[in-house]
């Protein structure tokens, strides 16, 4: 090739170099707005992608509610340890350069008085009074019903029992209940058998003063939440929650929930010693040199699911035994606000909004304090976060005026950062309320103390305390005002404010 050819082609290529550097530094300068330029084509597809993965929301008023908590659940799944900022709580930027800033603070709005509120529960006292003053409310005790009087070396259990009313199962100012938790978390364990029925483990410890007691083991710290893909009914049975859920139920004036307590067993001792048949050959020691068992159940009982010690001590919850069905046969209720139990497929009260209409003309709620009942229930059940209500139980000699018992209460206080509004279905669908249940939830939302200090104070004297991760604490504020803000919206829109909350003496 001759020089000049050389010279062409060098010349040529030089010019190609030059116009490539300056086609990329026009663009460079269009795109200096200290974000990384994505062509034209990746933006389409990220945007297709975006919309078409989205979740929508339907506008009602459960998926309003709902859409705040779920970025903050989502975050909060991904690092227990470190929970999303809350109402009032300092916001953390990114900036361009320094990464995070400083906090930001942000003013907090005082908490709604609900004057409006206080101003009805007023009213309905003022009115009650002179009924009260003409009627005697009839609040029989097993025991008046039995014929049955306490010996004078009766047990705490006799006690118990014979004392247990039709509205409550114990009363205010009886000190029995505290007495006979305190020895339930020290006496000796005489016996243990697996309790038949039911998806988890759960063991009847025998006492050696001859009491009984249904045990549920510790499975996880009370850090770990619900897992996003678990269905309400197959999530582990929290013990704590079992404890937490009595200690709500009394502070909210109920006592409807059988007493609890913490405990912590020695595996080797009390348990292992104890257990015979198919039990005993369920225990084993783990790779990490901790006593380990499975029990047998429908679910959750393998060698996958132990429940371990460390090494060989294990806390549960202690929940005092009901009187024998011998003695004070109970009736079980399907709940009429029931889920379905099932992957695709939706109970009728979550798809029909006059559902409530149909409730009130079946027994017992056409009549009577049950279809009340059942909404102090969905208070209690909002409040910790449970869905699984399926079914309650009465007593059969108190009749259809029986308070229902809440039991079962260990899928609770599961999701912190969610709160699950279709649990106050009955309540924002009947719109209605029990005199009493509002003027409780009023009090622990003003003042003096609110509900998270009370329900702290109250769990501090339990042996296993803390029983309840702090953001569950937390979450009993946040969800007290979200009921208040349902009564409200019930209240507004009533011809009368009366016919939403009722005193029916109990």
């Amino acid at each position: 090739m001759k020089l000049k050819e050389r010279v062409v082609i060098a010349v040529m290529t030089g010019l190609v170099l030059l116009t490539v550097v300056l086609v990329l530094d026009v663009e460079t300068r269009l795109t200096s707005d200290d974000r990384p330029h994505t062509p034209a084509h990746a933006r389409v597809q990220y945007a297709f992608r975006q919309r078409h993965l989205q979740k929508t929301s339907n506008g009602s008023r459960e998926a309003s509610l709902a859409a705040a908590a779920s970025a903050q659940l989502n975050a909060a799944n991904d690092d227990p340890a470190h929970p999303p900022a809350g109402a009032g709580e300092a916001l953390l930027g990114v900036g361009a350069t320094s990464g995070r800033e400083a906090p930001k603070s942000t003013p907090t709005v005082p908490p709604d008085p609900y004057d409006d509120l206080i101003k009805v529960v007023m009213k309905v006292e003022t009115l009650s009074k002179k009924t009260r003053r003409r009627r005697k409310h009839w609040n029989p005790t097993l025991g008046e019903l039995l014929g049955l009087d306490l010996r004078e070396n009766a047990t705490l259990w006799d006690t118990f029992h014979l004392g247990i009313s039709r509205d409550e199962l114990y009363g205010s100012e009886d000190p029995t209940v505290n007495r006979l938790l305190q020895q339930v978390a020290t006496m000796p364990i005489t016996h243990i058998t697996q309790k038949e029925g039911g998806t988890q483990l759960k063991l009847i410890i025998e006492f050696i003063d001859g009491g009984h007691a249904l045990f549920k083991p510790m499975r996880f710290p009370r850090e770990q939440q619900t897992l996003k893909n678990h269905f309400y009914f197959t999530d582990f049975e929290r013990h704590n929650a079992e404890i937490a859920a009595f200690h709500l139920d009394r502070m909210l004036g109920f006592r409807r929930a059988v007493p609890i307590v913490g405990r912590n067993v020695n595996i080797t001792q009390e348990l292992y010693a104890l257990a015979q048949g198919d039990l005993l050959k369920t225990f084993f020691i783990s790779p990490d040199n901790n006593l380990c068992f499975h029990g047998k159940c429908s679910y959750y009982c393998d060698t996958a699911h132990a429940i371990c010690g460390n090494p060989d001590m294990l806390e549960g919850s202690f929940a005092i035994f009901l009187p024998g069905k011998e003695a004070a046969p109970r009736k079980v209720w399907r709940h009429p606000w029931r889920r379905s139990y099932h992957k695709r497929r939706k109970a009728q009260w979550e798809v029909d909004d006059d559902y409530c209409d149909l409730v009130k003309e079946v027994h017992p709620y056409n009549e009577g304090r049950r279809l009340l009942d059942i909404m102090d229930m969905s208070v209690l059940d909002f409040l910790m976060g449970n869905m699984d209500r399926h079914h309650y139980e009465t007593f059969k000699m108190f009749g259809n005026n029986s308070a229902p018992l809440h039991l079962d209460h260990g899928r609770g206080f599961g999701k912190p950062f969610h709160d699950e509004v279709s649990i106050l279905a009955p309540v924002y669908q009947c719109c209605l309320i029990r005199h009493s249940t509002l003027a409780s939830l009023l009090r622990y939302h003003t003042g003096p103390h609110r509900l998270s200090e009370a329900m702290r104070s109250s769990l501090s004297v339990d042996p296993v305390n803390p029983v309840l991760w702090e953001p569950h604490l937390t979450a009993l504020d946040r969800r007290l005002n979200i009921i208040l803000q349902v009564i409200r919206e019930c209240v507004e829109k009533a011809q009368d404010p009366l016919h939403v909350i009722v005193n029916d003496f109990h």
